[in-house]
Parts: C-alpha cells; sequence; structure tokens
C-alpha cells in the first residue's frame, strides 16, 4: 500500500506540465542569517529583480533566530551584495527599490511562536495573492527540512490539499538525506504535508546553462544524436574537480565524503542529462522521467568487482599553484586517523540498449591541480588501415567536450592535415564559447531555479524516485567500503590528478584520463 502511495504521489505531479506565468508571491526564506542567503539566494533575487523577472507585487521575508530589524537586515544584505553581486557596483537607486521588498522575523525554528509571528506577518501584506501564494526556502540544517514543514502545515502556512486559486511550495537544499533510508523517511515525512508537485529538491548544478544546454545539444541536433550511441561512442568521462580543499568545511565533510557530497547528486545528474533517451515531450515530467529511466538502468556493482570499478582518494600536503596545502587529516575538525575519500572515480556500465558495452568513466576530488566541470565523449577510433604505412599520421580519436564550467564551451576535436607536401596529420579543435556565441549576460544557477520554483516548473528540480535511485547506487559502494583503512595506493598530493589507483582503473579497458585543460578568455 505504501508503494503505491508513492507511486500516486509521483504520477499526480505529470498534469498541468505547461510553463505558467509567475504570479505576485512572498518568498520566505529560513535561515535568513547564514552564508547561502548573503551569498547566492539574495544577490540571486536582486538580478531577477533589476531584469524585471520578479513578479509585480512580491516580498522576501527572511526568518531566523538572531535578533534584527528589518534595516539591520538589509544593510547586512547590501553589504554581501557589493561583494558577490555579478552585475557590478550596486545601483543606489535600484537598491532602494529592492530593498523595500525585504522584511526580517525574527524567530527559533522550533517554536510555534516563530510560525505565529510570520503569519501574522504574512496577513499584513496589502495584496492578498502576497499572504497565499508562498515558496518556502530552507536554507537550514537537513536535520530540520521536515519539522519545519510540519510546523507550516500546523500553522496552515502550507496546505496538502489542492487549490486552483493559490499555491505553496518549499524548495529544500541538498543534502536531502545521507542514505537510502533516511530519504526515504524524509520524504514520507514531508509528503505528508505536501504533495510531491510541492516539493523543489534543489542541485544548484541543474540550474547551471551549459548543464541545461545538453538536452538542447543532444536532441535539436540531428548530426551529433545519431552519434549518440554505443555504435560511435568509446567511453564517456565526466570529470568535477575543484582546486580547493576542504577548508573549513572538515566537519562536514567527516560525515559526508565525496560519494555523497558530489557522487550521489551532481555526477549522478550529470551522468542522466548525458545517457538519458529522448523523452516524449519537454515536459517536466516527462524528462525526469528518462533520467530515472537512465538511473535504473545502471548496473549494480557487484561486492567482488568493486575494488575493480570503485576508487577512492585522499589527499595528503602538497602544492597548488605554487600555495602549500596541508594533507586531510591536517585539516580543521578532521580526525587524524580518518579514512573519508576526497576523491572517487569510477566505472559505470549502463544496460540499455544504446549505452550496451560502453563504459562511463565519474571522477572528483579536491585539491587537484583545476577547478572544472566537463564531459568528454570519445568517439571509437578508426580501423588502422589507410594511414598505418605513415608515420608522421598519426590520428587520434575525434571527441566532443562540454565545459560546463569555467569559461563554458563546446568543444569538437578532429583530425586535419597540415598544409604543405606532407601527408602530416594533427587534431583539429572547433571551439565554440558561451560568451562570445550569444554574448549574453549568463544568469546564476539560483536566478534560474528560483526563477523556476516561483513559476511552479519542476523541470530543474530532483524528483523523489531520482532521490532514492541515487541514493540505492551510493550505499552499495558505501557498504562495500565499509570500515577499511585506506591504502598506500589511494593516497594523492594536493596538486596532482589524483591517485596511481586511478589510472589503473581506466588501463583495464585501454583507456586514460584525459585531464581538463586551462581555457583562457580571448
Amino acid at each position: 500500500m505504501e508503494e503505491l502511495n508513492q507511486l500516486d504521489e509521483i504520477l499526480s505531479c505529470r498534469s498541468g506540465g505547461e510553463r505558467r506565468d509567475v504570479a505576485p508571491c512572498t518568498i520566505v526564506i529560513f535561515g535568513a542569517s547564514g552564508d547561502l542567503t548573503s551569498r547566492k539566494l539574495v544577490p540571486a533575487l536582486y538580478h531577477l529583480f533589476l531584469g524585471k523577472q520578479l513578479p509585480e507585487p512580491c516580498r522576501i521575508v527572511g526568518v531566523a533566530r538572531r535578533e534584527k530589524t528589518d534595516e539591520s537586515w538589509r544593510a547586512e544584505l547590501r553589504a554581501a551584495l557589493v561583494e558577490f553581486a555579478r552585475s557590478g557596483p550596486v545601483d543606489a537607486a535600484e537598491w532602494e527599490r529592492f530593498e523595500k521588498l525585504i522584511s526580517y522575523c525574527q524567530g527559533d525554528l522550533m517554536d510555534s511562536a516563530a510560525y505565529q509571528s510570520l503569519r501574522e506577518r504574512l496577513k499584513d501584506f496589502e495584496d492578498a495573492q502576497l499572504s497565499k501564494n508562498l515558496l518556502f526556502y530552507l536554507a537550514i540544517f537537513p536535520s530540520q527540512f521536515s519539522e519545519v514543514v510540519k510546523r507550516l502545515h500546523g500553522q496552515g502556512l502550507v496546505q496538502k490539499e489542492s487549490q486552483e486559486q493559490h499555491w505553496q511550495r518549499v524548495v529544500i537544499e541538498k543534502p536531502f538525506g545521507h542514505d537510502l533510508d533516511s530519504a526515504q523517511r524524509l520524504n514520507r515525512e514531508i509528503t505528508g504535508y505536501l504533495h510531491e508537485k510541492q516539493v523543489f529538491r534543489i542541485d544548484h548544478y541543474l540550474g547551471k546553462e551549459t548543464v541545461q544546454n545538453i538536452l538542447a545539444f543532444r536532441f535539436s541536433n540531428a548530426i551529433f544524436e545519431n552519434l549518440w550511441t554505443r555504435d560511435s561512442v568509446d567511453h564517456v568521462q565526466i570529470t568535477v574537480s575543484e582546486k580547493l580543499g576542504v577548508g573549513s568545511r572538515g566537519g562536514y565533510y567527516e560525515e559526508s565524503g565525496a560519494l555523497r557530497d558530489m557522487v550521489q547528486n551532481h555526477l549522478l545528474q550529470v551522468l542522466s542529462l548525458v545517457a538519458m533517451e529522448p523523452p516524449v515531450s519537454l515536459d517536466a515530467e516527462a524528462i525526469r522521467d528518462e533520467k530515472v529511466k537512465l538511473l535504473r538502468s545502471i548496473r549494480p556493482l557487484a561486492a567482488e568487482d568493486m575494488a575493480k570499478q570503485v576508487i577512492r582518494g585522499q589527499y595528503f600536503g602538497g602544492r597548488v599553484d605554487g600555495q602549500q596545502r596541508p594533507a586531510y587529516r591536517g585539516e580543521d575538525r578532521v580526525d587524524p586517523a580518518s579514512n573519508v575519500e576526497t576523491y572517487v572515480a569510477m566505472q559505470v556500465w549502463i544496460d540499455n540498449w544504446r549505452w550496451s558495452g560502453v563504459p562511463f568513466y565519474l571522477r572528483t576530488g579536491k585539491n587537484l591541480p583545476l577547478s572544472a566541470s566537463e564531459v568528454r565523449v570519445q568517439f571509437r577510433p578508426i580501423p588502422n588501415v589507410l594511414f598505418a604505412a605513415n608515420p608522421d599520421a598519426a590520428v587520434d580519436a575525434n571527441s566532443i567536450v562540454l565545459r560546463l564550467q569555467p569559461n563554458e564551451s563546446i568543444c569538437l576535436g578532429f583530425n586535419g592535415k597540415f598544409p604543405g607536401s606532407s601527408s602530416r596529420l594533427g587534431r583539429v579543435l572547433m571551439d565554440f564559447r558561451y560568451d562570445t556565441g550569444f554574448g549574453a549576460y549568463t544568469p546564476e544557477a539560483y536566478e534560474r531555479l528560483l526563477l523556476e520554483a516561483m513559476a511552479g516548473d519542476s523541470t530543474l528540480f530532483i524528483r523523489r524516485d531520482e532521490v532514492e535511485t541515487s541514493w540505492a547506487f551510493v550505499d552499495g559502494i558505501r557498504a562495500a567500503w565499509g570500515e577499511q583503512p585506506l591504502s598506500n595506493r589511494e593516497f594523492y598530493a594536493a596538486g596532482t590528478w589524483g591517485p596511481e589507483a586511478a589510472d589503473a582503473l581506466l588501463s583495464q579497458c585501454n583507456h586514460r584520463w584525459i585531464n581538463p585543460q586551462e581555457l583562457k578568455h580571448d
């Protein structure tokens, strides 16, 4: 019966998938005094305001435990905006108009009085839609998610019953659970008070323009989609590398590690977009259906094959850009004997018709030489017949590289003959840059995601079954690792591309890692 109820929740959000205009609403940010609010959320809302994309009227209410006035919170946000705004210097006149939308509501999230105060604040707004069309953004500790939703429901601020005229939605930041059991429990608790269509689980990677463009690139270009199969593709590499170490996040990383922090969400989400089948429409649920099918097609990793298909690593001291970095075990709030992984590389097989026999390689790590996110589709090499007798005709396999960040681009690699009388061949790059190609301001991920949540479009958010399928895959890996200590082959120096065991992972299939390159703007 419970499985039927869960299926009903998922299917119920498939109706009405067309994009709607954004109605007047109030955005309520829980965790208003936190770093995410000042660095990302309010700057994103400010840029939407500058672009005249916020609904009119609109209000922004911050809720947090610290005592502040409307004026003091606005001053703090203005100072943060000066540092984090992407639009250049803050225009005084525009800020004066924007800050009038902002107010602060002090209260402890575990105290019912905070929700009563919030309800009264919302009642004071002159437009009825501002008190009934509500977007709640939970920029708070994951342990508080279900309790806050429960208390919002108790005060009548969110309702599960369908409403024709008004809506309430809840945006939830990752991590959504720390394993399959906790994710399922959290899903049950939250959907006890909300329909699945009211829950917007956010992964900021999905808000990046280049990630969204994966679907457009694949399905609007026949010349590429026809190549996107096992007949043409030799293997695929997905890399999300970070130049920084864990820094002040040592305590968090001790609980999560790279597998939970990056693989369960970012890497598997990118994998699903790169490898999914064409959806029947651009409706949110049609796209999310195909992503779930792809995730369920990933071959489970057998315990006896785990060591051959998944590599973990942890950085020790080294130099990045000439700067000395400490070992992970020497970072603040990290166990000196910790076996937590700061690096993961894995070989994934997808058991469906399109990708049978094609390995996908995923890797992510901290304190690597370069911060970059990219997808490399490596095509099959040509038969070594025509050019075999010519030592100057070195023929590389073709490739397409989707650079997701930074310096977003799409690069096609192919072979061409050098000018002159020789028959020497060389690799040629056809490079498209987003900034030069479109020349427009590229919005931050949170700008797009907040706008989509206000519009009720869940395409860029993660559905319940996506979360649970991803956790089921990751949990199998963690169970196989158990309490095993790291071996010497699993450590890597800060400033290198990972442990030597990661190279052996690809050499099993005669492949090698092709590291992201530093891309410069012209």
